[in-house]
């Protein structure tokens, strides 16, 4: 694995994103409730603090949980929840040291269909179904993993320039586009959420005045 990501909107941290399939991974785990370039930005952070130029399933599932926690949070912190994102890792580790021996591309290596890989992702500590979808975009439009039956997989994340996920950044103008979608979705979520608290509250006024009649009978 050897390509050029853009979603650290770092030069050195999207270079170690796209010939590292275990920084990937990570980025990918730390992408909730921080800005995507936070998230991505943590994998080269991690290693750098770690002294090394990679990441290594074994040598992260083998860390102090405290120590590591602390690694995570020295400023400036990796996510905003260093320590709860400390243990994720390590979970993360340890689940593919114990599953896969600790080589993160054998997570898709040899496998022959997109569901299986889908599986496989969804098995993982810190990935329900979305995050697992996303991923499996990103490795299918970016990273030349393409089993039988990805895009189905992936669902509306892997359709093609659709600008949902990260699995669509390629560089500034697909950024905007993939943040621009977000924001709309964002904004639908909360008009929905205001028409269901309006539509809450006017039945509740209704049973209040239904009750209030039938205590005055």
């Amino acid at each position: 694995m050897d390509v050029t990501l853009h979603l650290a909107q770092d030069p050195e941290a999207d270079r170690l994103l796209g010939r590292s399939p275990l920084a990937a991974l990570t980025g990918m785990l730390l992408d909730q409730q921080v800005p995507m370039e936070w998230a991505f930005k943590g994998p080269a952070t991690i290693a750098g603090r770690l002294g090394a130029d990679d990441l290594d399933a074994h040598e992260i599932a083998a860390q102090d949980p405290e120590a590591f926690a602390a690694l995570l949070s020295q400023k400036p912190a990796v996510h905003r929840y260093p320590g709860s994102m400390a243990q994720r890792i390590q979970q993360l580790c340890q689940y593919l040291v114990e599953h896969y021996d600790g080589d993160t591309e054998a997570l898709w290596r040899g496998v022959d269909s997109g569901q299986e890989l889908l599986k496989r992702l969804q098995d993982l500590p810190g990935f329900g179904k979305q995050k697992a979808q996303i991923f499996l975009a990103l490795l299918g439009k970016q990273l030349g993993v393409r089993p039988e039956g990805w895009r189905e997989a992936a669902g509306a994340y892997g359709e093609p320039e659709s600008f949902r996920s990260v699995a669509d950044i390629t560089g500034p103008e697909s950024l905007a586009k993939v943040r621009a979608h977000k924001q709309e979705m964002k904004a639908a979520a909360k008009a929905d959420k205001t028409a269901k608290t309006a539509k809450t509250a006017k039945s509740a006024g209704k049973t209040a005045r239904s009750a209030g009649k039938s205590a005055g009978r």
